[in-house]
């Protein structure tokens, strides 16, 4: 295993996370995943993306529901779901191998947390802030907004707290939490890029 820096980013909806990982994987000129992994992991196993695009926003135990939404149970009886996940797992492993990186969502923390030299991050913000950004970059209709932002989070639980055995969002489970409320992106980029920049020297320190 070497010793790539991989930063892994979990968030609330409205919380800018996919722009604040691109600038971010910019600043520190290392590549950046979100939607790319989803393409990798299609071609290595030949489903459609559509399938993993599903299972990030859908995903469940449910036996019932894998036949219901997938059409189909794998011949060794694990859920399409789960081969789905476990295929996604390991695209991630192998992008970590690669290169340094920065990923954002599919379980990329849980994923790696076995890993050296990864730092965790979770972006939050407060409702308003997350309506606004929701409403002025997302398109989302002002009246829904909420409703919207509501259902995608409970989304991102469900699907991680199947997964991994911990809890999505609680701030015991990531190296750094952040409110891009009150920092925006340009001030939460700068905030992680010295978080990292702070950590990667204490480790050289103590070599």
């Amino acid at each position: 295993m070497n010793n790539n820096l991989i930063i892994t980013i979990g968030r609330e909806y409205g919380t800018g996370g996919r722009e604040i990982g691109q600038k971010l994987a910019l600043r520190l000129g290392i590549p950046f995943y979100d939607r790319e992994l989803i393409t990798r992991a299609a071609k290595k196993t030949g489903f459609d993306e559509k399938l993993f695009e599903q299972l990030d926003k859908r995903a469940t135990n449910s036996f019932l529901y894998s036949l219901t939404m997938f059409g189909s149970v794998g011949l060794n009886g694990m859920s399409l779901t789960d081969q789905l996940y476990l295929a996604q797992s390991n695209v991630i492993r192998e992008m970590a191998e690669e290169s340094s990186c920065v990923i954002v969502g599919r379980c990329a923390d849980y994923v790696l947390k076995d890993r050296p030299n990864t730092i965790s991050v979770f972006l939050k913000a407060e409702m308003q802030s997350k309506v606004e950004r929701a409403v002025k970059y997302y398109g989302v209709d002002p009246q829904k907004a909420e409703d919207r932002i509501r259902k995608a989070d409970k989304q991102r639980a469900s699907y991680y707290n199947y997964y991994a055995t911990a809890t999505w969002g609680d701030v015991n489970n990531y190296d750094l939490c952040v409110d891009t409320g009150k920092l925006g992106v340009e001030g939460t980029v700068e905030l992680i890029a010295r978080f990292v920049e702070l950590r990667q020297a204490m480790l050289e320190a103590k070599k």
